[in-house]
């Protein structure tokens, strides 16, 4: 990776791309969760607590994957502070694997039998013919990364203006 010699503060974890990228990706993704609960069978009927575990799961999961798709760009352009500089090689790789990994994980989980593990989509969910997949679930990864970005931007920016 490029630029290794940045200097961060190692016990100051918002130094740190990756810990900005799961903060946002949490605070984004979670309300996002929250809204698709009527898109999804069972969960407008689930208990009040059920509901918001099934959301904090789904929430957790989507910082992984912001995680993984970040790590991904930054293999590809060979350094993990392009957040601060975006360009679109990497912002169009970020959101390629975000799509790539959820097209994935929710065409297994809707044919899954296990229902521990998958989900179905209620009759309001519109599809995503070619993918066959929820068009909500589509939309927050390509959505989301970009709006991701701009937050992680602006808060690494801003902690560097603190520190000067």
């Amino acid at each position: 990776m490029a630029d290794l010699s940045r200097e961060t503060n190692p016990f100051r974890l918002t130094d740190l791309p990756e810990f900005n990228v799961f903060v946002f990706a949490f605070l984004l993704n979670y309300p996002w969760e929250l809204m698709q609960v009527p898109l999804y069978k069972g969960m407008p009927e689930a208990a009040h607590w059920d509901a918001i575990q099934v959301c904090t799961r789904a929430t957790l999961g989507d910082g992984v994957i912001m995680l993984l798709a970040f790590w991904g760009a930054a293999l590809l352009v060979r350094d993990r502070w392009w957040i601060e500089r975006p360009r679109w090689t990497p912002i169009l790789t970020f959101i390629g694997i975000g799509v790539a990994i959820t097209v994935l994980l929710e065409r297994l989980a809707i044919v899954s039998d296990h229902p521990e593990w998958g989900w179905q989509y209620a009759e309001a969910m519109p599809i995503v013919p070619a993918l066959g997949i929820g068009l909500t679930p589509f939309l927050q990864w390509v959505i989301l990364p970009l709006l991701l970005v701009w937050f992680v931007k602006r808060q690494i920016a801003g902690s560097r203006m603190q520190d000067s």
